[in-house]
């Protein structure tokens, strides 16, 4: 009896000591950061920083070196350590609520640091960059003067010249190009943690430029460059997660690096809603005769500019939106738009004063900031019915500038011009009912109007409906269509300039320097990029690589602007499968192309393909009548099939009636076929001679006819 209470005494104690010990490891895991995609983001140089109570307690309690766990005072990476913070905060972030363990053991961080002493050498080579700077940027042709100085501070050992000269050379704007210049430049910067320059070497190893290709370095290269906080790394990872290019297909790490981009770029997105994307395919001017429907001819640019300065009101406000916004083939230009837009108001067109109540409400290089000019064009405009000059009161009042905040009267503005199908309006009554602004939070007019808005183009209204399927905010969440939206938010950005530039490149026959930009851009997941960058290596006109590699080198980008929906390229791969181009001579994976090609993208020449790989039975089963079937629908779906598909019916017709001569033979009897097969020749001569006797018929009477004539 006695050994049993002393054993149930010694279990009493035994179990207090193992809550106690599970009590402390619970509160050391309350500390314990989990990070996400971005799991390598460790910062020990903090650990100097810590609270003394904390340290001290830390120091009693173990040992740092021997915990398998980080720090507890590592905070978690977020979007603002690698970009300026966006005007709209993600939901997911950490928020006041939540507690930080740098605002609780830190005081405000901007006195802790010691302002950088430059030394002289780094003062003149920053001086000599802000200048080279200024000259680029100012509206002067010459820009040989801004990259000597340049030179000189490359020269100084100032990064931002060195990275400057670095993407000049590979580019070719500024310099020849000259990717081995390119390599070495770069190569002086990454050892020293340089986010662009480490972007730039994961470049030259992803594409194979200078250096031996090799995705693992590039991948590497990308990691360490989007930790740096470069949005092209940033874009190039979320890409290859996005599309599994060499990692794990990861949807989560695809929207993890897509939103950091998306946050940059809507954070700088004005009321205009930013400047237009062109997407011009290569590919496509080819098809229609070397035309593109999104570029606008000079010659018609010129017109409009006469039938302006003679003072067409529409043309001076057409012109006018073309510089503000810019696009098909026109730089953006405020000063241009100002100049339009004030004649045209001068006129009293409403379209023109709203515009003006938008440029001074933004203010700029243009015209400066003025709250109280922008309210009075915005009335002028308003009162005249249009709905630019309504969206802008609203905004007038919703922000509170130049008049009292008033939620109700920007509702009320906001919804007439959004009942015209203004994009403003619908954008900003998304906002007032997705943050109650005014109103009773309600997520599903949130949602309609922001689809509304988006259908216009407008980037923050695909990013604020990204934003609610990342978060699952008023809809179940998805995260495929999340990075959807997020990723065309980030190819807004004004990286996005490199695409028009690489066009007019290839306008101009400068086909090396118009590749490398095309070949950056599909690195970041750009679909026209890819396919354009393929379209430049199928015709091999580039020298940058081996010839003979070079529809190697095509059919990779073919294959990843097809996988992004494009059905020329899907038919393109399906070529080069067909004909061994780049690749061994497959059908069936030929017809499989042009077979995804036809049924989810409607394409006329898969259809034609496949009829034609039917009639002869390459890739699968001979069957004509199928064949008929493609062709058919060929003619159907394109205009400009109906001729190939009229001589390929005729064609199969043929072969039609060949493969049915043994259907024939069983259809007239065994003995009467054998009799044919005796008597062929005389069969034949009768035929003839029916034939001769038939034309003698047919020509005799016009015979007589004419030496009638010649006898009156």
């Amino acid at each position: 009896m006695r050994l049993y209470i002393i054993y149930c005494i010694l279990l009493f104690f035994l179990k207090v000591t193992i809550c106690e010990e599970s009590e402390n490891e619970e509160k050391e895991d309350d500390v314990i950061i989990i990070h996400d995609s971005w799991e390598s983001a460790t910062d020990h140089s903090s650990e100097s920083s810590r609270d003394p109570e904390s340290s001290d307690k830390g120091s009693s309690d173990s040992n740092p070196s021997s915990l398998p766990q980080p720090p507890p005072q590592v905070v978690k990476f977020e979007a603002e350590d690698a970009i300026p913070p966006p005007i709209n905060t993600n939901p997911d972030s950490s928020t006041s609520d939540d507690p930080s363990p740098t605002s609780e053991t830190l005081p405000d961080p901007s006195p802790i640091e010691p302002p950088v002493l430059e030394d002289e050498q780094t003062r003149k080579g920053r001086e000599l960059f802000e200048e080279g700077e200024s000259l680029l940027n100012s509206p002067t042709h010459d820009k040989r003067p801004a990259w000597d100085l340049m030179e000189q501070s490359s020269e100084a050992s100032y990064p931002p010249a060195i990275l400057k000269l670095a993407w000049s050379h590979l580019f070719g704007s500024g310099h020849t190009i000259d990717p081995s210049k390119s390599h070495a430049l770069f190569s002086s910067l990454v050892d020293e943690g340089n986010p662009e320059a480490q972007m730039g070497m994961a470049f030259l190893y992803a594409t194979g430029t200078v250096v031996n290709s090799s995705q693992s370095q590039a991948l590497l290269y990308y990691t360490f460059g989007a930790f740096g906080g470069s949005n092209w790394a940033q874009m190039a990872l979320g890409y290859r997660y996005w599309s599994g290019m060499g990692v794990a297909t990861s949807c989560e790490k695809a929207l993890d690096y897509y939103r950091r981009v998306a946050q940059s770029v809507a954070s700088e997105v004005s009321f205009s809603g930013g400047s237009t994307l062109q997407r011009i395919r290569l590919q496509d001017e080819l098809d229609n005769g070397g035309h593109s429907g999104g570029m606008l001819d000079n010659d018609l640019i010129e017109y409009y500019q006469l039938l302006a300065d003679k003072g067409d009101v529409q043309a001076q406000v057409g012109l006018g939106q073309l510089h503000y916004q810019g696009g098909r083939g026109v730089n953006m230009d405020h000063q241009n738009a100002l100049n339009y837009f004030q004649q045209a108001a001068d006129a009293g067109n409403a379209v023109a004063m709203a515009f003006l109540g938008k440029m001074y409400l933004e203010g700029g290089e243009a015209v400066g900031q003025n709250n109280e000019t922008a309210l009075k064009y915005f009335k002028k405009a308003a009162s005249l019915g249009n709905p630019v000059g309504q969206s802008g009161l609203g905004l007038m009042y919703l922000y509170g500038k130049g008049v009292p905040k008033d939620y109700k009267k920007a509702f009320e503005y906001f919804q007439k011009a959004a009942e015209q199908s203004w994009v403003d309006g619908q954008l900003h009554l998304g906002n007032m009912y997705y943050n109650g602004w005014g109103v009773r939070k309600d997520f599903k007019m949130a949602i309609k109007y922001f689809n509304l808005a988006s259908q216009s183009g407008h980037v923050l209204a695909f990013y604020n409906l990204a934003d609610m399927h990342a978060t699952g905010t008023g809809m179940l969440r998805s995260c495929p269509t999340a990075v959807e939206l997020y990723k065309n938010v980030a190819e807004r950005g004004k990286w996005g300039e490199r695409m028009m530039e690489a066009h007019t490149d290839y306008r101009r026959g400068r086909y090396d320097e118009a590749l490398m930009k095309y070949l950056l851009l599909a690195e970041l997941g750009y679909e026209v990029a890819q396919s354009n960058a393929a379209y430049i290596m199928d015709r091999k006109e580039t020298e940058l690589y081996n010839p003979e590699e070079m529809w190697k080198r095509a059919l990779v980008y073919w294959s990843r602007a097809a996988a992004q929906g494009y059905s020329a390229a899907r038919v393109r791969l399906g070529d080069y499968y067909y004909y061994g181009w780049g690749t061994d001579i497959d059908y069936e994976t030929a017809a499989s192309h042009y077979r995804i090609a036809s049924e989810q993208q409607n394409n006329a020449q898969a259809m034609f393909n496949l009829g034609y790989m039917h009639e002869l039975g390459l890739g699968m089963k001979r069957d004509i009548h199928l064949a008929k079937r493609f062709y058919d629908m060929a003619a159907e779906t394109s205009v400009d099939a109906k001729v190939p598909v009229a001589l390929a019916l005729a064609k199969l017709a043929c072969v039609f009636a060949v493969k049915n001569m043994e259907e024939l033979k069983i259809l007239i009897g065994p003995e009467t076929w054998d009799t044919l097969e005796l008597y062929w020749d005389l069969y034949l001569l009768t035929l003839l001679l029916g034939l001769l006797g038939l034309v003698m018929v047919l020509r005799r009477p016009r015979q007589m006819h004419h030496h009638g004539r010649q006898n009156n």
